[in-house]
């Protein structure tokens, strides 16, 4: 069994562009292949169950070729990516870039060579995926802009909490006017967020609503 990774952050990021380059060094000869797909951040902190499948399936010894476009898709922490790598080592799973092809070259190297240089190689790129991570974030911050009272980004979109709709603030006032308690009306009120899911509003939003209209913020 061989698989291909691609994982998209940002809309900017296309999928189909990806699994075009990993396709690009994958070999026939390696057979079949299992594709896995994940839009899920490599850098934050979240669960990753895709990712999560992936290594399952590497522990049971039955994957041979694991093809990512760079590996910044794995992780973009070094101590992190360093691992990956030597859990894949430790299950004879050998791991292939789009961006790293280099790697090609430890792959074929014979011993004791590879031992060296793959560590000292692994060590150089974990820390470069990282690096450029914090950079692109700090690129970013740098990039906001204020517009008046308003939070932009350096593309013009606001930044921060959306603002609060007329209607919700209309059913707030609406339902205070009844008498209903805060908690009350956050369980009744409702939003969409920017994933148009469906979210219920928060205590502290009806109150802030509730006060703004008697003059009190």
């Amino acid at each position: 069994m061989n698989i291909i990774h691609i994982r998209t952050s940002t809309e900017d990021q296309n999928p189909e562009n990806q699994l075009k380059d990993c396709l690009s060094v994958y070999k026939k000869e390696w057979g079949e292949y299992k594709l896995f797909e994940e839009t899920q951040s490599a850098w934050k902190d979240v669960t990753r169950e895709v990712f999560d499948n992936i290594r399952v399936n590497i522990k049971s010894g039955k994957v041979e070729h694991y093809v990512c476009w760079d590996i910044d898709r794995i992780y973009r922490n070094r101590i992190k990516t360093i691992a990956f790598f030597k859990f894949c080592k430790l299950h004879n799973c050998k791991i292939h870039s789009f961006r790293q092809q280099f790697f090609e070259t430890l792959n074929t190297m014979p011993e004791p060579f590879n031992e060296a240089m793959f560590d000292f190689t692994l060590q150089i790129m974990a820390w470069m995926a990282e690096e450029e991570s914090r950079k692109k974030s700090d690129r970013v911050k740098a990039a906001v802009r204020k517009k008046g009272n308003i939070t932009v980004s350096y593309k013009g979109n606001k930044w921060g909490r959306k603002a609060i709709s007329k209607r919700i603030r209309e059913n707030v006032l609406e339902l205070s006017k009844e008498g209903k308690s805060i908690r009350d009306i956050a369980s009744e009120v409702w939003y969409n967020d920017k994933s148009n899911n469906k979210k219920q509003l928060s205590k502290s939003v009806v109150h802030k609503i509730i006060q703004e209209s008697k003059g009190k913020i």
